[in-house]
Order: C-alpha cells, then structure tokens, then sequence
C-alpha cells in the first residue's frame, strides 16, 4: 500500500491519501482525542504526539499538527497508523449508535494498537482487546506468541504500567471470526472450539519452550486435523509428541474424536488432509 502526502495552504495542515477510498461521502472532523471516539482510525491519529485535528474526506485524511513540530518527525508515525488501519480493513468511522468505551477500556486498547500489536504481528501472531471488567483486560492472542510466556509476561506488564487501574491480564483464546472458518465449519463447532482451547491454554504453553506450536487445521469426521510449527516441524521427536501427548490429551478432553491427524507438510491432492508417507 502507497500514502502520497498532500501539502495545503495551511503548513500546520497535511493531506494523506491512501489511494482508496476514505468516506463514502462527505466529510467529518475531529478537534480532540474527545470527539473522536466513535472513530478507530482518527482515535489511533490521536495518539501521535502532537497531533492537534483530524479530518476524512472521500479520498483523504487531514492531519494538523502542533506548532513548531516539524512534519519530517510526525509523518512515519502517521503513515504507519493509516497504513495499518486499511491494510486490517477497520471502519474509518464507527456505528454512531454503539455505546462508547470508557476511558480505561480505550486507553488499553490504543497501547495494544499502537505498541503492542506490531511486534506480535512480526512474530506471525494476533492480539486484540475483548475487554476491561473491574480492572481486569481480557487480550485475545493467537499464532506463536499466544505460547510463548516470555511474551505474555512482556504484555501485561507493558499494560498495567501504562494503564496502572488494570490490576490484572487474563489471555483468551483468540475468536475466531468468519474468514477464519471459511469452507472450514468444523472450527466452530462444539469440538472444535473445545480442541482450540485445549491448544491454546493447555498444549501449546508446554511445547512453547522448545521453540514449537500446533494450529488446528480443521475438525471434520471426527477426526482432528493438527500442523505442528516453530520448533516442532520436522523434529525428530515430532510422532512421539503427537501419540503420547497432543492426542492423547485431544482425545481425553474430546471423546467424540477418534483419531488425531498430522497434516505437517501434507501432499496436496483430491484430500486435502492427506499426509504423504515415504
């Protein structure tokens, strides 16, 4: 994705286009981290230091800046937010009838999205928000870190000091949302979220310290099909994990699966879970 930077008779004032579309039609404007609220992308905006106003238009976004800050230190920044926000595909302005977060839920959210969320996603995992409740964040993860407890750690502490009324971080399995499950319905099933569980709270913190992690393919047949990642690919102790450990556990949590299978490097072919055998 390109930005291309737009100057205006205003020097406080820049454009920033996208190269698609930003507004559906007309225009809105934001004075203050206050008034944007409703707003993912021009909340985000706001928390660029020195960021003044923010305003879309049908094929722009217009950030003012404060004086005397020079543009050539505020454009990364803001290039990285835009460019972000519309490569995740979020609404640039939010349903106006959705109640508004509060304060600390928003706080937490914006640290997660600006500091937190690049590094995990360079590690090939995702994070997000599900909630703040009596002083406890609930954070979805997902992919390798979710394991990994040198990252876990790493969060909550970057979140209570920052957001020093969150007492406490709980990680939650990570949701999964239709492109997840798409022309996989046994991921939502009953079974599949039971095993997607099992994955993330029980197995793949123990595999973890060994660089590995296991995906759940998909759950079709009563049988589960499993990909082994990170530091278990192509380990020598790889079958050995699987039958005394991972399925021995799938199968005890999930009577309804009879069978565990390994996909790792499968063959493509008529089956898609079929595992080619020398």
């Amino acid at each position: 994705m390109f930005i291309q930077t737009e100057a205006t008779a205003n020097p406080s004032t820049m454009k920033f286009l996208p190269g698609r579309t930003v507004l559906e039609q007309g225009t809105v404007e934001y004075g203050s981290a206050e008034e944007a609220r409703r707003s993912p992308l021009a909340s985000r905006l706001f928390g660029v230091e020195n960021v003044t106003r923010v305003a879309f238009g049908p094929d722009y976004v217009s950030v003012s800046k404060a004086e005397p800050v020079d543009w050539q230190f505020l454009k990364p920044a803001i290039l990285g937010v835009i460019m972000e926000h519309f490569v995740a595909g979020r609404p640039v302005v939010g349903d106006p009838d959705a109640p508004l977060e509060d304060a600390l839920t928003q706080s937490v959210r914006d640290l997660i999205e600006t500091r937190i969320r690049p590094a995990i996603t360079q590690s090939g995992g995702t994070i997000a928000l599900r909630e703040v409740v009596d002083g406890i964040a609930s954070v979805e993860m997902g992919g390798p870190p979710a394991a990994n407890q040198t990252f876990r750690n790493g969060i909550e502490n970057m979140i209570r000091h920052y957001v020093p009324e969150v007492a406490e971080v709980r990680f939650v399995a990570k949701v999964r949302d239709a492109a997840d499950i798409a022309g996989k319905p046994g991921l939502a099933t009953p079974e599949g979220i039971a095993i997607q569980t099992l994955l993330d709270e029980e197995i793949n913190p123990s595999v973890a310290g060994h660089g590995g992690y296991v995906s759940l393919v998909d759950v079709k047949d009563a049988r589960a099909y499993i990909r082994l990642e990170g530091g278990c690919q192509g380990c020598g102790m790889a079958d050995v994990t699987l039958r005394q450990g991972i399925e021995v556990a799938i199968l005890d949590r999930v009577p309804t699966i009879k069978e565990v299978v390994d996909v790792t490097a499968h063959a493509e072919g008529a089956n898609p879970y079929y595992e080619a055998r020398a």
